[in-house]
């Protein structure tokens, strides 16, 4: 290698994998859960735009080849047709990248979905900063986008669990809905919690009485280990668990952030127009003034790199919210 060459970086560490060494994870969840589903009701199809076996639609098109349809690389296409599937009767789940969903085919989805409240399932692989491959990948601003749309629901797992129960329920929801898709081996943690996901519902997974975590996506994780971090500090942390964004659960949000505890969230997304905006104006709604601050991806397009150095870069490392946190509380 000469002096001036620059070491590539391994493809392994830049794709969507996020499972701490040693962790639990289940394969494909989304694409088990939804050939599942598709047993007990038969009008669910499936659609992906060139990317079922990055989305686990491919599990799904292997159980059930009759209700799968390859759209090709063309997104607007894969909303419209999913748009003319629910027309019919039909429950559609159609798949790509967060940001194609986003910015490539927003108008679709909002004029041929949204508008006339279709049941259609949009899943949107690579939310956030799940990936190293740089902003044309990185969808950091897709929920902000998509908050403002009318009847849309907006669900952001955080594991396998909120996975495969979060399938059936979407399947039922009368209006268009948007996942955030973890995809792979997903690991599994709220098993150890006594949690169940509901759509439209917000669980206090731990109680506290220093700090409040209210954390959605893949940042419930990272907060449940920060908050046994800051045990070792002697600060006791609350962590609340909203998995849906919109719409939001206030009631049992702002019930838990009420008082005198620091509230912090953590969301796997752009400060701006996310979790940390939503909560912020719900609680000033609600008229509750605890101080509140945010741990989120900056208002910037990201690096490309490998995915655990950009996570310790941008924040969202275990040991970035535990050193955050701390300076908060000093």
């Amino acid at each position: 290698m000469s002096a001036t060459a620059k070491p590539r970086l391994k493809t392994s560490a830049m794709i969507a994998s996020f499972a701490e060494p040693g962790q639990k994870t289940a394969p494909a969840p989304f694409g088990h859960a939804l050939a599942k589903a598709a047993e007990q009701d038969p009008r669910i199809v499936g659609l992906t735009a060139d990317l079922g076996k990055y989305t686990d639609m491919h599990i799904f098109a292997q159980q059930h080849p009759e209700r799968f349809f390859q759209m090709g690389m063309a997104e607007q296409l894969l909303f419209g047709a999913a748009a003319g599937f629910a027309e019919t009767g039909m429950i559609p789940f159609a798949s790509t990248y967060s940001v194609f969903a986003a910015r490539r085919a927003y108008d679709f989805l909002c004029l041929d979905i949204a508008e006339p409240n279709l049941n259609v399932n949009i899943v949107g692989g690579l939310p956030g900063l799940t990936t190293g491959y740089g902003p044309s990948h990185q969808a950091t601003e897709d929920i902000a986008i998509f908050r403002g749309m009318p009847n849309l629901t907006i669900v952001d797992p955080c594991d396998s669990v909120d996975i495969e129960q979060s399938v059936p329920q979407l399947a039922a929801c009368e209006g268009p809905t948007y996942l955030r898709l973890l995809r792979g081996k997903v690991p599994t943690v709220l098993d150890e919690y006594d949690y169940s996901f509901e759509l439209g519902k917000a669980k206090v997974l731990r109680g506290g009485r220093d700090v409040v975590f209210v954390s959605s996506g893949l940042m419930t994780m990272r907060a449940l280990d920060a908050a046994k971090e800051l045990a070792k500090h002697n600060v006791d942390v609350s962590v609340v668990h909203s998995p849906t964004i919109k719409p939001f659960d206030s009631e049992t949000v702002l019930k838990e952030v009420s008082g005198d505890r620091l509230v912090v969230t953590l969301e796997n997304h752009s400060v701006i127009g996310g979790l940390f905006e939503t909560l912020a104006s719900t609680m000033i709604r609600g008229g509750v003034s605890s101080k509140v601050i945010p741990i989120g991806l900056p208002d910037e397009f990201l690096n490309a790199g490998a995915l655990p150095t950009l996570h310790d870069r941008y924040g969202l490392s275990i040991s970035a919210i535990v050193s955050k946190v701390l300076a908060a509380l000093s």
